[in-house]
């Protein structure tokens, strides 16, 4: 006999807002997407990697023996985004999908300020496939830094804006201006 927790109430619908992913007796589901309709999507995140002076200069003088950081991250970033529904549970797998990320270093912090951009024509919106790509991306920078700077951190990876299907526009407060 397995050990079940007890059931939780029915979510309600998605346009007030509840968790998408319960059925009516609470347990993990696929989303239905089927009869939504086929609408431009786009999602935008960023997120930050801070690092100490010395991982920052092989950064930016090129003089990483792992080769590339920022070249090898935006790679790494655009394979994630584009696997997000192999990674996460309950994703759906669009491969039609488009991802691009973008890696600038910032003196200031320093470090790195990573943005991934995925847009689809499709019936489910593209925010995993942000949020995983420039999470990838900055943990790529991590690993090719890590033999000179264990104590980087990986910050703010979060939503900035989406477009599309039945929520419409969304953008986060501090950014709508």
């Amino acid at each position: 006999m397995k050990n079940t927790p007890p059931r939780r109430p029915a979510p309600a619908s998605e346009a007030s807002g509840s968790l998408t992913h319960l059925d009516t007796g609470g347990d993990a589901t696929m989303v239905d997407v089927g009869d939504k309709d086929v609408t431009a999507r786009r999602a935008v995140a960023r997120g930050v990697l801070r690092c100490s002076p010395r991982a920052f200069a092989l950064l930016t003088g090129g003089a990483n023996p792992k080769g590339d950081v920022q070249q090898v991250a935006r790679v790494a970033g655009i394979m994630a985004g584009k696997r997000t529904g192999e990674l996460i549970p309950l994703c759906h797998i669009l491969p039609d999908a488009s991802v691009s990320v973008e890696i600038e270093p910032d003196a200031s912090l320093p470090g790195l300020r990573a943005t991934a951009t995925a847009t689809i024509a499709g019936r489910t919106g593209v925010e995993m496939e942000a949020l995983t790509a420039v999470s990838v991306a900055l943990l790529t920078a991590y690993d090719m830094l890590k033999a000179v700077d264990l104590g980087m951190t990986i910050e703010s990876v979060e939503l900035v804006e989406k477009a599309g299907g039945r929520s419409g526009e969304w953008r986060r407060q501090e950014d709508a201006g």
